[in-house]
């Protein structure tokens, strides 16, 4: 007797050693349960039916008791620079954006890690809308191979957890998905950017294989950093650059320090300077953002002009440190940094909105 579907369990997340033990009921060789992992991991299959070196006898038994699932697409929208912005259904109802982002040959997927975030980060549209729910390992996995079906995305694909939600506060599920993802993808070609989750750092600098590490610093004091970033109140950014400079790094690798420019904000050459000062003898490049605008983030967020943005990098470079600056990909459509959008959910209420409104800087 078949089981349910609704009832059907998720395997799409699974190790091969878990994958292992869940199928060992239902087959008849310990062999099967690794061509299935082929078939879900190498070559992307989406359902049993299409895993063609599987008996079929096989396929059928395990259809009535397992599911392979993937993200429902629900809009792609196409930039005029060739960014293509996704809109994904999961199964419960919940959304999630994800970004294909080509660059000549290479193309990167920024990909989500939770539907929503709590942060509440001023300049984040994402944290307007509020805390949504973690994804599980099969739907960061589901999203990043529906996505790349989707879009004929080359092998060489790079991804980078800049999406919606906090990385570091869905640390399992994250593991997970990274290992998976890695059958396919170098941990080197992975990035995964966190606001400042202190223990998650630490967490991940335990990891065997670890991905690349880019963190929001975005002031170079504490006092506009947690008016930007509320996470500062309990990471403060000497206990955060502490964690950075106790993270293991392998030989040429570095971490990426982000960095938001807001007009008037933080974006003067006195800023560059107390920036350089606090990353001094860290293993770092930075990359500076530019702010992009949104009609619901508070009006007085303004991107600078691109002299000051250069004066900016030119102020970085002289103290010695890799800067480059993000290009602005996808705005016309919203997908760019900061832009992503949680749907079917009302947005923060009024005593949040004030807060946010509340952000409004003294010039510098």
């Amino acid at each position: 007797m078949s089981t349910p579907l609704a009832s059907r369990a998720e395997i799409l997340g699974l190790s091969l050693e878990r994958l292992t033990e869940t199928l060992a009921p239902f087959v008849d060789r310990p062999f099967r349960a690794r061509q299935v992992f082929a078939q879900l991991h190498h070559r992307g299959a989406s359902s049993f039916e299409e895993m063609s070196d599987v008996a079929a006898e096989i396929r059928l038994r395990l259809a009535e008791h397992f599911t392979v699932s993937r993200p429902e697409l629900v809009e792609c929208r196409a930039s005029d620079d060739g960014t293509a912005k996704y809109l994904l259904r999961l199964a419960d109802g919940a959304s999630i954006e994800t970004v294909d982002i080509p660059d000549g040959e290479r193309r990167t997927l920024c990909i989500s890690s939770q539907a929503g975030c709590g942060l509440a980060c001023a300049f984040c549209v994402t944290g307007h809308w509020g805390a949504g729910r973690s994804l599980t390992a099969a739907e960061i996995v589901g999203q990043v191979h529906e996505v790349r079906r989707l879009a004929a995305l080359p092998p060489g694909l790079n991804l980078v957890f800049m999406g919606m939600g906090e990385p570091l506060l869905n640390l399992d599920a994250l593991h997970d998905a990274i290992e998976l993802l890695s059958e396919t993808i170098s941990p080197r070609r992975i990035t995964v950017s966190t606001a400042g989750v202190v223990p998650g750092i630490e967490a991940l600098g335990r990891w065997s294989r670890r991905p690349n590490l880019a963190v929001s610093l975005h002031a170079p004091d504490d006092e506009r950093r947690t008016r930007l970033m509320p996470i500062n109140r309990t990471w403060p950014i000497d206990s955060l650059l502490a964690a950075l400079r106790r993270y293991p790094l392998e030989p040429r690798r570095r971490i990426t320090i982000e960095y938001l420019l807001l007009d008037g904000f933080n974006d003067a050459r006195p800023d560059a300077d107390a920036l350089a000062h606090r990353l001094d003898g860290l293993r770092v490049k930075v990359n500076l953002i530019p702010f992009n605008p949104d009609p619901v983030l508070p009006a007085w967020m303004g991107r600078p002009a691109p002299a000051r943005v250069e004066a900016f990098r030119d102020r970085l470079e002289s103290a010695g440190f890799t800067a480059t600056v993000r290009r602005q990909r996808g705005d016309d459509v919203a997908a760019a940094c900061g832009q992503l959008r949680a749907f079917a959910r009302a947005p923060r209420g009024g005593a949040a909105r004030r807060r946010f409104e509340a952000f409004r800087p003294t010039p510098r």
